[in-house]
């Protein structure tokens, strides 16, 4: 619970100085909305998990052309595999946080690596022969994300996002397709 309470600080400041960081933009914000297939599996190798639905929005800060802050909120549902009526891995989770994303520069097809830090707020259940952990609270995540933005514009994105959740011994993620909406200035 302390080291949660310390990332929670961090996260705030973090969120405090968006203000800031708003002010030295060079470039437009986008705000880009995504959708997927989620999963949810534990860190144990066992062949449990669990699927269902992602979506999630982001405001983006251009910092540079190839880097920007972003925070998110989003939603990540999964339940049990209705073949085994005794383990299961489940999120059924609301997800808010920050992070920075960093794009390689090249035209139409742009590899992207994402990391920060977040909160999961909601239920989750990781039941496998070596794990027993339920918990319905607000849990500190860790999301990394790996992608193309895609487009002359590289307004479209595809990529493989995950939320590292160690209070519960899994990690939610998604296969998500993502569009960018530029926002206009004030």
């Amino acid at each position: 619970m302390r080291k949660f309470k310390y990332y929670s600080c961090i996260l705030i400041i973090v969120i405090l100085s968006i203000n800031h960081v708003n002010g030295q933009t060079k470039e437009n914000q986008n705000l880009n909305l995504s959708i997927g297939y989620g999963i949810s599996v534990p860190y144990d190798e066992t062949d449990i998990d669990g699927s269902g639905f992602f979506a999630q929005g982001e405001y983006i800060f251009n910092l540079k052309k190839w880097i920007d802050l972003r925070p998110y909120a989003g939603i990540i549902l999964t339940y049990e595999d209705s073949n085994n009526e005794i383990y299961k891995t489940t999120s059924k989770a609301l997800l808010i946080g920050g992070k920075g994303r960093i794009t390689a520069p090249i035209p139409w097809v742009s590899p992207y690596l994402e990391l920060g830090i977040g909160a999961s707020i909601g239920k989750f259940e990781t039941i496998t022969p070596l794990t027993n952990l339920s918990k319905n609270d607000v849990l500190m995540h860790i999301p990394f994300s790996i992608g193309l933005e895609l487009g002359p514009k590289h307004n479209f994105d595809l990529g493989f996002t995950y939320y590292y959740q160690p209070a519960v011994e899994h990690f939610s993620g998604a296969i998500a397709f993502g569009i960018s909406i530029p926002m206009k200035k004030a």
